[in-house]
């Protein structure tokens, strides 16, 4: 599971996104899909990169502030540590590693949008961990429906 943010137009979005993955290795792409009835959809519709995190399970709290609320309603971000990063991205203090990817590329994918990333900024993680997986968050009502 993954914790993608964006900003566009002064607005800063993120969400919990399971349908993520490495797309090819050279050149590096790495693909994200986001659902098309929520905020950070609507907010990556002018972005022209998102920021892709992972998570540790000692931070599982992050990933479900973002993966069960909506920022039609609650601002997700006043309730994590976070600065700007590359692109004047929001990027979350808590996550294990991180990178910031240009959009190349939007593209249907049925109730998500595929956007293919080229990675241009990160940080890695300083030691190989546990991932936050889809068993770690399976119980949580998402903020809108998928």
């Amino acid at each position: 599971m993954f914790v993608v943010t964006t900003q566009a137009d002064g607005v800063v979005a993120g969400c919990l996104v399971g349908f993520a993955s490495q797309a090819s290795i050279n050149p590096p792409r790495f693909l994200v899909g986001l659902s098309n009835k929520n905020h950070t959809f609507r907010v990556a519709a002018g972005a022209s990169h998102l920021a892709v995190h992972v998570f540790d399970p000692e931070h599982l709290e992050v990933a479900e502030l973002f993966g069960s609320m909506t920022s039609d309603t609650v601002n997700k971000f006043d309730r994590c540590a976070w600065h700007r990063g590359p692109e004047r991205l929001p990027i979350l203090d808590d996550a294990a590693a991180w990178f910031v990817g240009k959009i190349l590329e939007r593209f249907p994918l049925g109730d998500h949008v595929g956007h293919l990333l080229e990675p241009v900024a990160g940080q890695p993680p300083h030691e190989l961990e546990r991932w936050v997986s889809f068993g770690d968050v399976r119980h949580l009502e998402p903020g809108h429906e998928a």
